[in-house]
Formats: C-alpha cells, sequence, structure tokens
C-alpha cells in the first residue's frame, strides 16, 4: 500500500512516499516559505504517485477536531503567513485522497509507538526540544485529543533561583519552551547549544527545566515510557542529568520500578532517530484509510 506522508515543520517540509509498515521508498524536502510558493512544490511531489491517502504531521497549533469549522487549518502559528490556513482542504482537493493530519510532535509520538521507543506502551509521550519545545502524547496506540492538542511545551515550571533570563516565549516568556528550547540557552549565553557542550552549567540549567516538565507529565499521564528528542537532545550528556534530576525531584513519590530502578530505560532518545515524524505520518495516512 503506498501512502504519502508530510512532516510539516517551521522550516523545513519533508515530504515521503512509502508504505503501511513505516518503510520509506522516496523522500525530498523544501523550504517552508509562503503557502504560495510552498503547497505548489509540496503538492507537485505527491501528484501521480499513487498514494492512497497522504498523513500531514505538522506544526501548529493546529486544529484536528474532524466536527469543527475550522478542521485542518493551522490556527495562532508564529509563522503568519501560514495562521488560520486551511492546509487539509488544500491538499484534499490537489489530491483527492483521504488525509490524516495531528501535530509533528503527536505524529513524532505515534511513529515511536508504531516502530520505535513507545511500542508496547498504552500511554507513551515524545518530547521535542529544539527551536521550540513540542510534547507528542499517544494512549492505546492514538494521538491525544481533547479541546484541541496536548501544547505540553507550554506548562509553567519554576524558575532556577539564580537564572535571571527572562523567557523568549511570545505568548508566555517563562514556561518551559521559553526557559528551554534552544533559542533560550542561546539568549541566555550568548552561543548556540552546540557550541556549549563542554559548559556544565548550561546543561545543568537545561536539565532542571527538563525535568520539571517530565515529572509534571508523569503525574498527569502516567506513561509506560518518555522519549526526548529534538536537536538540544543530539547533546547526549543531558540524559543522566535529566534522569537523576527526575528522580530526585520526585522524591520517592511515584514508587514504580521503571522510575527507581531502570530510569535509564523509562526516559529514552527516540528509536527512529530523526525518522520519528516522518515515519508517524506515513501511520497518520494508513489511519486515515482505515
Amino acid at each position: 500500500m503506498i501512502i504519502g506522508a508530510l512532516e510539516a515543520g517551521g522550516t523545513k517540509m519533508v515530504c515521503a512516499i512509502g508504505d503501511e509498515n513505516g518503510n520509506i521508498i522516496e523522500r525530498t524536502q523544501f523550504p517552508t516559505e509562503t503557502p504560495a510558493i510552498t503547497m505548489p512544490q509540496l503538492i507537485a511531489f505527491y501528484k501521480d504517485k499513487g498514494a492512497l491517502a497522504l498523513g500531514i504531521g505538522c506544526f501548529g497549533p493546529i486544529n484536528p477536531d474532524k466536527n469543527s469549522k475550522t478542521y485542518g487549518y493551522i490556527t495562532s502559528t508564529p509563522k503568519l503567513a501560514w495562521r488560520n490556513y486551511n492546509i487539509v482542504k488544500a491538499f484534499h482537493d490537489a489530491l483527492k485522497v483521504p488525509i490524516g493530519f495531528d501535530t509533528d510532535v503527536n505524529g513524532a509520538a505515534l511513529g515511536e509507538t508504531a516502530w520505535g521507543a513507545l511500542s508496547g506502551c498504552e500511554v507513551g509521550i515524545y518530547i521535542t526540544i529544539g527551536t521550540g519545545v513540542g510534547v507528542g502524547v499517544c494512549i492505546n496506540g492514538k494521538p491525544l485529543h481533547g479541546l484541541m492538542h496536548p501544547e505540553g511545551g507550554h506548562i509553567f515550571i519554576k524558575r532556577l533561583e539564580g537564572d535571571d533570563y527572562k523567557g523568549n516565549c511570545p505568548y508566555h516568556l517563562d514556561c518551559f519552551e521559553g526557559l528551554a528550547a534552544g533559542p533560550a540557552i542561546e539568549g541566555r549565553f550568548g552561543k548556540k547549544a552546540y557550541e556549549l557542550q563542554n559548559v556544565s552549567e548550561v546543561w545543568d540549567i537545561e536539565a532542571h527545566y527538563i525535568a520539571q516538565a517530565i515529572c509534571n507529565y508523569i503525574f498527569c499521564y502516567s506513561p509506560g515510557r518518555i522519549v526526548l528528542g529534538g536537536g538540544v537532545m543530539h547533546q547526549e550528556q543531558l540524559f543522566p542529568i535529566v534522569r537523576a534530576k527526575v528522580k530526585e525531584y520526585l522524591k520517592g513519590y511515584i514508587n514504580a520500578k521503571e522510575i527507581l530502578d531502570n530510569i535509564d530505560s523509562y526516559i529514552v532518545p527516540p528509536k527512529l532517530g530523526d525518522n520519528a515524524g516522518i515515519k508517524g505520518a506515513l501511520k497518520l495516512g494508513f489511519m486515515a484509510i482505515n
């Protein structure tokens, strides 16, 4: 079965053709410019590929509620050219196939649930920390929705004593994203994360905020496993610091062996690497048919 997949990011659009087993047959990418420039390129890629459906994991916020008049829209994104753009309708009108639609990070969570590190988890969480912070939640193999979709990157957390960086979230300043995303590291220290690899203070601060957020997700969702992805998490020295701080901050309240004894297997990198999002989009396309 041939399925189209789109990982629609804020800087690039990753396009692929694959199958229902997560195998990628062909892929390419285009820069994310305006809809007028980018959409014709994307549609041309999928046209005549014989795909039976298209799955889209999209930067957001989006509206995934099929009962809403604005289902399929990219909504209050800071990328103004895409704000209130009906991306699902544009693809459906052009390709005439079923469209699966969710956030990019829910797509990554779905990919890891289907074929990666969250396989077998009744509840699994994928956190991406890069230019922004996104949180995807899958429950019983399906992405979680409610009023819209989880926006766990914008939870409010305690500021580390002595950290006077104001935060850079355009909506909330010092939410999780505002204090811990890649631009916050650069704003606080004047250099990009990869240039600060050996500066322990950077990663102690970063791990403090990530661990706080993880504790909140553990309390709220009780996940079977948590995946940490995104560009910032390419700094692999973060993992042991985050794990240690999670155990410290939980203070033994969650009496589970997965955390107390096996936390190295509980907070993990993505098994699918940078393919989690595009493979999740394949799964979204397959689910749109069934």
